[in-house]
């Protein structure tokens, strides 16, 4: 028997259907008959989670199902974003604690545990995926609206190089999603994140770290040339011969991004203890200068300053 061209596409609709197992109500009335909804609904078969949409069965719900059902419970053009939809991407070492969910500007908030609604008048196509369900916002915008929505700023930072680092996204790309985005929070720091993910020699702070030395009256050292490792690592080798010490300051990440910083930080305590040689990240460089200058005393005065 050979379909007809409506036949083949209700059919594939309610393949659809019963695989994702959730559908607005117009949807399962399109899909089945308004009598067959109202059946399995009276007899408890399907449920009904959020008005107007229908899960297709009477049990707990996957976490897939949930992500649909707080997407269709929102405003038509809704979408993933956020945490939420990098994990759906692929994001690993992270976990939202919440569904993120983007809505155009006129939406209606729904009342929905467990899902976060937000506005945005900025969601513009080339920043959704035109065919991954649930629908949801590409990575880099992704990642540039998680970081502004983090509640912590290393958060925030984190999540940047996250998603460069798992391959993800690439700085370029969220530099052109960032500059779409307009005005949004914490916008310097994710600037800076994209910086280092970039592994861009504007990201090593040479004027910020000579501040900090100038500020602890440490003497001037000799500097070598900014140079790119094997590894991708920018370095910037600042030395003082006399004194036996050297820094060096790292303009991307060496390991998983939540570590990054932390391991650095013990790595420098390790070495006050030995051979003379601290290493700080640029990261560390803008927004930790009393741990930096506080190390790079107790280094000096080891040797001898």
């Amino acid at each position: 028997m050979v379909l007809a061209p409506n036949h083949v596409a209700d059919s594939l609709a309610r393949q659809l259907a019963v695989q994702a197992g959730t559908l607005t109500a117009g949807q399962a009335v399109q899909h089945f008959t308004a009598g067959f909804v109202r059946a399995q609904l009276a007899g408890r078969r399907w449920q009904r989670p959020h008005r107007g949409v229908l899960v297709l069965h009477n049990g707990p719900l996957s976490e897939r199902q949930q992500l649909w059902v707080a997407v269709l419970a929102a405003a038509p053009g809704s979408v993933l974003g956020g945490l939420t939809a990098l994990v759906e991407d692929g994001l690993t070492t992270l976990t939202p604690d919440h569904i993120d969910i983007v809505m155009p500007p006129s939406a209606r908030r729904p009342r929905r545990d467990g899902a976060q609604y937000r506005w945005s008048t900025r969601l513009e196509p080339v920043d959704v995926h035109p065919w991954r369900t649930p629908h949801r916002t590409r990575p880099a915008r992704s990642a540039i609206d998680a970081a502004s929505w983090s509640r912590q700023a290393a958060r925030g930072r984190v999540i940047v190089l996250a998603t460069v680092q798992q391959r993800l996204t690439r700085p370029d790309d969220l530099y052109a999603a960032l500059a779409r985005r307009g005005n949004v929070r914490r916008r310097a720091l994710i600037l800076e994140s994209i910086h280092d993910a970039g592994g861009g020699i504007q990201s090593l702070p040479e004027r910020d770290f000579d501040l900090i030395r100038r500020r602890i009256r440490a003497p001037e050292p000799s500097r070598q040339s900014v140079a790119r490792r094997a590894d991708g690592r920018f370095y910037l080798d600042v030395e003082w011969r006399s004194y036996g010490a050297r820094c060096e300051i790292h303009g991307i990440p060496h390991s998983w991004a939540a570590q990054w910083d932390a391991d650095i930080d013990r790595s420098n305590e390790i070495t006050l203890q030995g051979p003379r040689l601290l290493i700080f990240t640029s990261y560390a460089i803008r927004r930790s200068p009393e741990r930096v200058g506080d190390q790079l005393t107790r280094l000096l005065e080891r040797g001898g300053w």
